[in-house]
């Protein structure tokens, strides 16, 4: 038996009623959604796609902090 959890519940019955609200029309709830957002006048961030930095371990394709040696209380 799968126990009940009120706050999800409310999540669902909010996700049913804006599917609703807009015939399931995902993209047309997100339009809506970025239209009323530039409307409110509030600042946007527009920041920069983050990079890996270009190290020996993104050349080689792995991780920069794999390569790292690991805390001394670690060794």
């Amino acid at each position: 038996m799968m126990t009940r959890n009120a706050i999800l519940d409310e999540l669902h019955a909010a996700r049913r009623k804006i599917l609703a609200d807009y015939k399931g029309d995902t993209v047309a709830y997100l339009r809506d959604a970025q239209a009323r957002l530039e409307a409110s006048g509030r600042p946007i961030a527009h920041r920069k796609q983050r990079t890996i930095r270009c190290t020996g371990a993104a050349k080689s394709g792995g991780i920069a902090v794999d390569n790292q040696s690991s805390p001394p209380r670690d060794r």
